[in-house]
């Protein structure tokens, strides 16, 4: 499978996330891409191949490694991998929509017009709840898949021999599974990597959404102690309280009125 397309839109998403966006970026594309194109696929490369059963009955190792392996570990992966990085599709596609709906805005009303976002890039308004709701997409997928896995592995477990008596087998058969100590090591890094990214996702989540609020809620309560600190009564104003005395006496000459006359001022 070739995995350029994902390689290109992973970079290219990345300008557009945050921080802990760009982490989960480089946790996806080295420690869960990377590895499942150069190791995890060899390892499971021979699974049916080498899944041996002590019986020569026709059909008997065929039925009892559906039982056991009912879906391949590599291709729940793949799956698992093209739906975690689809939603930052959809980011990119947004950001384009809104960088042509700007460049047509410009040729309509001129190179001067009031542009129509401060930074078409910029999470606000439709593409923040695009961004919010990429993230929890990519989240429920890694936890959706670690739940199959989970009911379809017995706990990510990967035993050297399995017992089958299903049909058409005559008996129960042992059978044996090739290379399990690195199947399972492989197993339990990739269920890691996708915790560590689950995580990520959620701690996105949180900082996006805490974000948002202080941005609404502290222009509002700035607004308030500005109000709060506004005078509610102003006193009568007096120029002779303003100025200095010999202001006061000059006042007093020119209008020839004594000192009491204008409140026993001296």
């Amino acid at each position: 499978m070739n995995w350029a397309f994902l390689q290109g839109l992973l970079s290219g998403v990345n300008k557009y996330s945050t921080a802990l966006g760009r982490i989960w970026l480089s946790v996806v594309f080295i420690f869960r891409v990377l590895v499942y194109v150069v190791a995890a696929e060899s390892v499971w490369d021979d699974e049916q191949k080498d899944f041996i059963c002590n019986t020569k009955q026709p059909g008997c190792p065929n039925v009892c490694y559906d039982e056991f392996f009912p879906v391949s570990h590599v291709r729940l992966w793949a799956l698992q991998l093209i739906l975690v990085t689809c939603p930052s599709l959809l980011v990119v596609m947004h950001v384009a929509y809104r960088e042509d709906r700007e460049k047509r805005h410009r040729l309509k009303h001129g190179p001067n017009a009031q542009p129509l976002y401060g930074h078409t890039g910029k999470k606000r308004g439709g593409l923040w709840w695009t961004y919010l709701l990429s993230l929890i997409f990519k989240a429920t997928v890694d936890i959706g898949f670690l739940y199959i896995f989970h009911r379809l592995y017995k706990n990510y477990d990967m035993p050297r021999v399995v017992a089958c008596s299903t049909s058409p087998c005559p008996h129960t058969v042992d059978c044996f599974i090739s290379r399990p100590t690195e199947k399972k090591v492989f197993t339990y890094f990739m269920v890691a990597t996708a915790v560590v990214c689950i995580l990520l996702n959620l701690c996105e989540v949180g900082y996006l959404v805490c974000k948002r609020c202080l941005e609404v809620v502290g222009p509002r309560r700035r607004k308030g102690q500005r109000q709060d600190h506004l005078p509610t009564s102003y006193s009568s104003y007096d120029p002779l309280q303003k100025e200095s005395s010999q202001d006061r006496t000059a006042v007093l000459i020119n209008t020839g009125l004594a000192p009491e006359d204008i409140g026993g001022y001296t």
